[in-house]
């Protein structure tokens, strides 16, 4: 909707140039107030995302058609139920500099490299009679958790999900499926380096050695993607010698052999990734400012660039190629509306965490430091972890990497063990709930619009609790004593 009112307002209820101009102008001024005092925030901010994270989990299950209908204006009024409080506590400048600061900072970048990887994966079509075997299965999966960590388990996830989809159009217990691909592909797979996770990107910003996570987190890793892999081939194994396969195909192709369709996003990703890695390891020491927030040229750099993706992703792919995948935007667009409640109300739980104990949250804190003072490996692992699955892992691993000193050197050397907890945590434990990581919901919404069955969001978590808490127990036992 345009800025200005529709044509039958009154002209008086315009938005005028001079409007604009006064409102553009007070931007430096709210920037200036872009931080959230967490110290003096108590418990009760945390209710807006608590109410959220709730209205996800019950509504699909409770009031279906409310929600499928109306939530977008859900999460607006969840938004609404931290920003109006804090409105009247801490008044419009500082207010409006917090959320512009996290619009410019943290959603923006966000829902442009999603949006990036939706499109371009959304370009590829692979023809050809893919039989949803549990060798082909656990094949997919297996080159998915490679793929997570070069190109980023949202890209993995985006580019795997349609062929994985098509391979099994034909079978009727799938639910497994998919599960376990949020579990390897959309998560633990991207743990190895910093292109793999968000979490480890920011550890990279912050000094930790490009290698590093490979050399310290390849044992652990390794121990989750060959257990899981195992036991999605026995659960697929169970079901597919159980069912049988239908003798009909629904998405039949030509029988002469693989191939794949609009090649050209494969060149596009490398550009993705190419324009990520930029943004992380250019360091020009120049800053543009957009209305009082510093924003560096590499990031802006990045988001142009990957807007200029996207747009030559749309203009160069055959519209054939994206009927024949069934590309829509409804799950791009569920993923862009809920994330902004998701964003917003997640905003005073991450500063009271920031407080460290001088926040509500303080006893986080005490819980991770033993009695002689030092960090303790196995409590930053299922803290930082625990936190990752239902707060933004990115900003969790950040706390926690300052909490445990923020110092670099230190933290992967003397405190390597510190540091790796933090770091399997936040990627490992993003797989614990839908919203523990951007790819996990964005599988549940393609998923779904195939007409597939997905699990609710506390029947997702029966999955993981049952299967991933009891491997991250050994994990602990292993590695992180």
């Amino acid at each position: 909707m345009p800025l200005s009112a529709s044509s039958s307002a009154r002209p008086g209820r315009r938005l005028r140039p001079a409007h604009l101009c006064a409102v553009l102008g007070l931007l430096p001024v709210w920037a200036r107030a872009a931080e959230i005092d967490g110290a003096a925030l108590g418990v009760a901010w945390a209710v807006p995302f608590i109410g959220m994270l709730l209205s996800i989990a019950l509504m699909p299950l409770l009031l279906p058609k409310v929600w499928h209908h109306h939530y977008g204006k859900i999460a607006a009024g969840w938004a609404a139920a931290f920003v109006l409080p804090y409105l009247l506590q801490a008044g419009p400048a500082s207010t409006a500099g917090v959320l512009w600061h996290m619009v410019l900072g943290e959603y923006l970048p966000f829902i442009v490299l999603l949006t990036a990887l939706f499109t371009v994966s959304g370009g590829i079509l692979l023809r050809g009679n893919l039989h949803g075997s549990p060798g082909l299965n656990t094949g997919i999966l297996a080159l998915g958790a490679v793929l997570a960590s070069l190109m980023g388990t949202t890209g993995a996830s985006m580019l795997l999900i349609r062929p994985l989809l098509r391979a099994n159009d034909d079978r009727r217990h799938t639910t497994h499926v998919w599960v376990f691909f949020i579990f390897i592909v959309s998560n633990i797979g991207g743990s190895l380096t910093p292109l793999g996770d968000p979490p480890l990107f920011l550890g990279f910003l912050q000094g930790v050695h490009f290698g590093w996570t490979f050399s310290h987190l390849l044992p652990e890793t390794g121990f989750m993607l060959v257990v899981l892999l195992a036991l999605f081939w026995l659960i697929d194994r169970h079901w597919y010698a159980k069912e049988g396969v239908l003798p009909v195909d629904p998405t039949p192709d030509s029988p002469q052999g693989l191939s794949i369709e609009g090649r050209l996003n494969f060149l596009l990703l490398g550009a993705i990734v190419g324009l990520v890695l930029m943004s992380g390891t250019w360091k020009p020491g120049i800053e543009v400012t957009l209305g009082g927030v510093a924003v560096a040229l590499p990031s802006l750099l990045r988001d142009a660039g990957l807007v200029a993706v996207t747009l030559a992703s749309l203009v160069l792919t055959s519209r054939a190629v994206r009927e024949d995948n069934q590309f829509g935007w409804a799950p791009m667009q569920e993923v862009a509306k809920l994330f902004v409640g998701i964003f917003v109300t997640m905003l005073p739980v991450l500063a009271m965490l920031k407080a460290g104990e001088a926040g509500a949250f303080g006893a986080v804190v005490r819980a991770v430091t033993g009695p002689d003072g030092q960090p303790l490996p196995w409590a930053y692992f299922w803290a930082s972890g625990l936190l990752s699955s239902f707060l933004d892992n990115a900003p969790t691993y950040l706390v926690f990497f300052n909490l445990a000193g923020g110092d670099p050197v230190q933290l992967m050397g003397p405190l390597a063990s510190t540091l790796a907890a933090i770091s399997a945590g936040s990627v490992f434990m993003g797989a614990n709930s839908y919203i523990g990581n951007a790819p996990n919901f964005m599988v549940k919404a393609i998923v779904e619009d195939r007409g597939q069955t997905m699990p609710s969001f506390f029947g997702y978590m029966a999955w993981s609790f049952g299967i991933l808490v009891p491997l991250f127990a050994l994990v602990t036992w292993i590695w992180m004593r």
